[in-house]
């Protein structure tokens, strides 16, 4: 592959990231008009998950602790997550979702599939599957860093 497809390639994805931060900010708005998009992102790994430790959604995200402390926070603040002990080991804890945070993230669910349908309807289902596989292969890269220090 030539250097071209690598320039295209950045290119791209520096747009996609772009424009998947502002779907994200309007998915997080339609949760609750004070959310914030990036507690969105951990809002869904805990409703995907069926909750989660704080140091597991720093690692899972590669964010420091701090930050997932003060996204938690505001996400119990709007009645969305429920802090619980965590089964395995009391003195951690555990966040899940609240009776509010489960009806709200399934019909985010709901709405987040069908803006992906309507967006992709033009598309060979091949393609779409395709872009899956793909997005999860890229996914698994970009766990390393792309850059080294400054």
């Amino acid at each position: 592959m030539g250097q071209d497809v690598y320039e295209e390639l950045e290119r791209e994805i520096a747009l996609f990231l772009r424009r998947a931060r502002a779907i994200s900010k309007d998915f997080a708005r339609a949760v609750h008009p004070e959310l914030e998009a990036d507690a969105y992102g951990l809002l869904i790994r805990i409703a995907d998950d069926g909750g989660a430790r704080g140091t597991d959604l720093a690692d899972y995200y590669g964010i420091g602790k701090p930050t997932v402390s003060r996204q938690v926070r505001l996400l119990e603040e709007l009645g969305l997550v429920e802090r619980r002990p965590d089964p395995s080991d009391a003195r951690a804890a555990f966040f899940c979702l609240t009776s509010e945070g489960e009806q709200r993230m399934e019909r985010m669910r709901t709405a987040r599939r069908e803006r992906f349908q309507q967006m992709l309807r033009e598309w060979d289902s091949g393609d779409a599957e395709q872009l899956a596989r793909l997005l999860a292969r890229l996914n698994v890269l970009f766990k390393t860093p792309l850059v080294d220090g400054p």
